[in-house]
């Protein structure tokens, strides 16, 4: 691949600003909507960021890590961008559509790339219905909340929730249980990417929860329903060696 002209993106970091003034000497600095691809300086957040930005436009994104955990990111460099963007490999991946609707019974929607979470508001633990394509699974579930999660999401929250990690090319996604106090035994479930997770809180105005796609939080939601929209998709670039998939391997063997 040969990208001309490249729109350089970076977080608010000291290291990403250094970086992109750097890189910028070197290439310049395109508007996005006339670049061939973006390079997002900076941290998983920045990325993530990108990813809802540029989402369905086509533009690839090469990220360049300039902050903590850095888990979709590349390492960084000042040298050899031009020969690094040319040898990367290309991943595709497809966002979670969210619907929930709140206690007033207004719906809300939003996307994301990594988890949908659902989470307690207060102190009491949440009372969640549990429904795959529509067919009843799990009649209560008492728990801190509840996620489901992408493949490029699995090693995230999910990961962190004892959830499993899904291969990156894998059509499946993880509905993993938040701190589940009954049924204790219930350790979550793996769902095929095409199904709908329909949750429904009971108890709502006693014990409140909040639905959590990405960044965009609803408060006091009813019903919230996740299905994989394959009608949009983003497209990372990795250096060779280090795609997406390879790290998802890699994190299964770390101890």
């Amino acid at each position: 691949m040969t990208f001309r002209s490249i729109a350089f993106l970076a977080s608010d970091s000291p290291e990403a600003r250094e970086a992109i003034q750097t890189l910028t000497r070197r290439h310049g600095n395109a508007d996005p909507s006339q670049a061939d691809c973006v390079v997002a300086l900076g941290g998983d957040g920045l990325m993530l960021q990108a990813l809802h930005r540029f989402v369905s436009t086509g533009i690839p994104i090469y990220g360049m890590n300039r902050g903590t955990v850095g888990f979709l990111m590349n390492d960084y460099a000042a040298d050899g961008l031009a020969e690094r963007l040319a040898a990367a490999e290309l991943t595709t991946i497809h966002p979670l559509a969210m619907t929930a609707v709140d206690e007033t019974g207004k719906t809300h929607r939003a996307i994301a790339f990594n988890e949908v979470s659902l989470l307690r508001q207060r102190h009491q633990a949440a009372k969640l219905m549990i429904a795959i394509d529509d067919r009843p699974r799990l009649e209560e579930l008492t728990c801190d909340g509840i996620l489901v999660a992408t493949p490029a999401g699995s090693t995230a929250y999910n990961l962190s929730a004892h959830g499993p990690i899904l291969p990156i090319n894998s059509d499946l996604l993880a509905l993993t249980p938040i701190s589940a106090f009954r049924p204790r035994g219930w350790r979550g479930a793996i769902l095929p990417s095409a199904a709908k997770v329909t949750i429904s809180i009971m108890e709502g105005d006693k014990r409140p929860v909040a639905a959590v796609a990405d960044h965009v939080e609803v408060r006091h939601v009813r019903q919230v329903e996740v299905a994989q929209d394959t009608s949009r998709a983003a497209r990372i670039l990795f250096d060779p060696g280090h795609s997406l998939a390879e790290r998802v391997l890699r994190e299964q063997f770390r101890f």
